[in-house]
């Protein structure tokens, strides 16, 4: 029903059958005792239910955008939880929903009976009330009514699941014409509990938490769409976080996780794969966490299956993620998109590359020949297809000059990469140079490239220098000998001989209207979360067939 409809159901009439003029709204007083139960209520065995309860309560009270194809910008909740008796809740409502995610509290035991059990027949309400929460726990824990155990994931905490989408349902809410969204002012600017500054004045619905608690939390559940989504929000909204965040020793717990969405990209949906690309773009503008990854060793990386890891970087790692997004972009799904997050994430890491492990190495020259290779297919098909238009005036061309353009930016981007690690680090890349002598031919032609030519100058020096080392040094040489020379090579080759270009910086930029992306998103997580929740498979297939 409507919102409009819903409110029917709050009204009421005086007995003389005239409505009375100064009755208080039952809606609005039902949704503020929902915010006073979640805030006020101490977490016990005995009140878990009702505190799942009612934060699926006020999701459904706000659940009205999934009936609309268009973003609600204004609505009978909205108004509620704006501004009037609701607003002095909102800081105390978003801490108590993030402590919530971050106890990750499991409920009661399936067994255990909230409400003491009556002998006699006058304890009907008891037994149905327990009864009924029992069979709850089962739908929660099982993941569908009639369904195996193992047909849905199970959620090991159904308040932390619940509070973390109703924290990211207000959190998106759209600003009021006259006041901004206070939710997610209030998540924009909480602190830790160790900053003993003061609040300004300026900032409205200001609270403290315990980041290291959080930042545990968030480490540990990034297997979840919602959790990804949350740390995105918090990184991208929240100053204090991102400054905590950025200045942990133990980044690769929060890093790991992150790679292993990417790694696992065909088994993610899309949405995941970009809020966790964008992280790593995030965390990718500060230098020190640039500098950092290259100094944390990871041993025996059982996920990345290409090739066994018993030793590699943190920073080659990410690297070698990436690369392999880019690639399964360029075969799969083509999105540009996801091309440009991932080449200007490379781009900012490129300055600081320390250390490169020699399959990382091996990679990023790897893919500038797989680009290369497809920019030799596309040259030749328009070469083709220009040949055959002029015979033919009837067929329309295919828009190979569009392609041609997307993969010589992508080339340039990738040259630009391997050209800012050269004059930043070269000391520190023997690797790289290994690998670019290694593949040398690969850039001949695009030495003399008018897109290219200032580019190039640099790769051409590096490559032209260890070449003549090397074949100053004789034949059959082995991988360490020549690991040696080009080592030597590094300390005699003079810095100023390589031309300086800009530093390569890109800063992740919201797009104009967020909402049009984020609010669907959140809902969609809502929706299948309540299908997981309580549907059985053979329920969502019979829903599937009878509707689209």
């Amino acid at each position: 029903m409507s919102e409009e409809e819903l409110q029917l159901h709050f009204t009421y009439e005086e007995k003389s059958g005239s409505c009375s003029s100064n009755s208080e709204d039952l809606l609005e007083e039902l949704v503020c005792c929902l915010m006073q139960l979640i805030t006020d209520i101490p977490l016990l065995a005995i009140t878990y239910e009702i505190s799942v309860e009612a934060i699926s309560t006020m999701v459904v009270f706000l659940s009205c955008q999934l009936f609309h194809k268009e973003i609600l910008r204004q609505s009978i909740s909205h108004k509620y939880l704006m501004k009037g008796r609701c607003l002095p809740y909102t800081s105390k409502l978003v801490k108590t929903l993030l402590y919530n995610f971050i106890r990750q509290e499991k409920p009661p035991p399936p067994g255990a009976h909230v409400f003491p059990q009556q002998s006699d027949g006058g304890g009907l309400l008891y037994g149905l009330a327990s009864g009924v929460a029992t069979g709850l726990w089962t739908v929660f824990t099982l993941g569908g009514v009639g369904s195996k155990a193992a047909a849905t994931p199970a959620l090991t905490s159904p308040l932390a699941n619940q509070s973390l989408l109703l924290l990211l349902v207000l959190a998106n809410l759209t600003d009021a014409a006259d006041a901004p969204n206070p939710y997610r002012q209030a998540i924009m600017s909480f602190k830790n509990t160790q900053d003993n500054s003061p609040f300004p004045s300026s900032i409205p619905h200001a609270f403290q938490i315990n980041f290291n608690s959080l930042y545990t939390t968030l480490c540990e559940q990034q297997t979840s769409d919602q959790a990804t989504l949350l740390l995105y929000t918090l990184l991208h909204q929240n100053s204090n976080i991102r400054t905590y965040m950025l200045a942990r020793t133990d980044m690769e717990n929060l890093v790991l996780p992150i790679l292993e969405i990417l790694y696992h990209v065909e088994e993610r949906n899309s949405h995941h794969v970009y809020m966790a690309l964008i992280i790593l773009l995030i965390l990718t503008e500060d230098d020190g966490f640039n500098r950092s990854i290259h100094e944390v060793i990871l041993k025996n990386i059982t996920w990345y299956s290409e090739r066994v890891l018993t030793e590699i970087s943190l920073g080659s790692l990410l690297i070698l993620v990436v690369i392999r997004t880019i690639q399964y972009n360029m075969t799969r799904t083509r999105d540009k998109y996801l091309h440009t997050n991932c080449l200007a994430a490379l781009a900012n890491m490129s300055a600081q590359f320390r250390s490169l492990h020699q399959y990382a190495a091996q990679r990023i020259i790897s893919l500038f020949s797989l680009l290369s290779k497809k920019h030799n297919k596309v040259l030749e098909q328009a070469t083709q297809s220009l040949r055959g238009s002029l015979s033919s005036n009837d067929v329309p061309l295919p828009d190979y000059a569009q392609d041609l353009n997307v993969i010589e930016e992508v080339i340039r981007m990738m040259l630009e990469i391997i050209n800012s690690c050269l004059t930043n680090s070269l000391h520190h890349n023997p690797n790289l140079v290994y690998a670019l002598l290694y593949k040398r031919d690969l850039f001949e032609q695009f030495r003399t490239h008018p897109s290219f030519q200032d580019i190039m100058q640099n790769i051409d020096l590096v490559i032209t220098f260890f070449n003549s080392r090397l074949l100053q040094a004789g034949a059959e040489l082995s991988v360490e000998r020549v690991l040696e020379i080009i080592k030597q090579g590094i300390v005699a080759l003079p810095k100023d001989r390589l031309k300086k270009f800009p530093e390569l910086k890109f800063k992740y930029v919201e797009e104009e209207q967020p909402e049009e992306f984020f609010i669907p998103y959140v809902w969609s997580l809502v929706y299948s979360s309540a299908v997981g929740l309580y549907w059985s498979p053979q329920d969502i297939q019979l829903f599937t067939m009878d509707s689209d």
